[in-house]
């Protein structure tokens, strides 16, 4: 794999900006979630879960409470740093870069909130899914919550503007070579800033292409955090259960 200086994710997670404009992500969806799928997968208390790139570690946080042990890694060091700060005896962080191997098994690898998908190189995708398989237990599951990008693109919202914490972000959406571009522009302290997120549009048979690939069977589709059957005309989420 390729040293990479500055990619759109290294800077722009890195920065705080990246955390105030999305500060307000609902942690209601985010417990509700967490409830049904582990309640699903029957998960025991005390099971061990890595949450692959895990940002600021909201997902993390709630597992522990849930009563599991659980790593947080997130090429961020930004974020790392922040949650470090909640770590407990069953509550790690680490700076880890989720396309390459992780020195642990686990009962269960959870990659959320569509964390994947972000690389120019392909084979970083095979990668990142093969990360997923080396880290899980003979009998462990691995979640990958990415979404759903038909409906994503019908619903594609091209210009949009948000004010939070006095900085009137200008956000513009389009697709370009086959990855949703979200750019982002703003002014703060008489400087402008302009970082790009870029996504590709991922569906379900790419994902069972990167499966066959790395030797891993999917178990289980869901279209939303409910957990109800996943339709790719109406579904907001792809969310895919694997084994090895």
């Amino acid at each position: 794999m390729p040293k990479e200086k500055n990619t759109w994710f290294t800077s722009w997670f890195n920065t705080p900006y990246y955390h105030i404009l999305y500060k307000e992500r609902n942690h209601r969806e985010a417990a509700l979630f967490m409830n049904n799928l582990t309640d699903y997968l029957e998960l025991a208390p005390g099971s061990e879960i890595l949450d692959l790139a895990c940002g600021k570690g909201r997902h993390s946080k709630f597992l522990y409470r849930k009563g599991f042990d659980v790593t947080g890694v997130d090429i961020s060091k930004q974020s790392i740093a922040h949650a470090k700060a909640y770590e407990r005896e069953r509550l790690h962080f680490e700076v880890h870069d989720m396309r390459l191997p992780y020195p642990k098994k686990f009962d269960a690898v959870f990659n959320l909130f569509t964390s994947f998908g972000y690389f120019p190189d392909e084979r970083d995708n095979y990668r990142t899914i093969q990360t997923i398989k080396s880290a899980l237990k003979p009998e462990g599951v691995g979640v990958i919550d990415f979404m759903n990008s038909e409906l994503a693109l019908k619903n594609l919202v091209k210009k949009e503007t948000k004010l939070i914490s006095g900085i009137t972000f200008n956000i513009r959406r389009y697709l370009e070579d086959d990855f949703i571009v979200k750019e982002i522009t703003f002014e703060d302290k008489g400087k402008t800033h302009r970082f790009v997120e870029r996504v590709r549009t991922l569906i379900l048979e790419d994902f069972l292409a990167y499966f066959e690939e790395v030797g891993i069977t999917l178990t289980r589709i869901f279209g939303d955090y409910h957990l109800n059957d996943y339709d790719s005309e109406q579904s907001e989420r792809l969310i895919l259960l694997i084994k090895k």
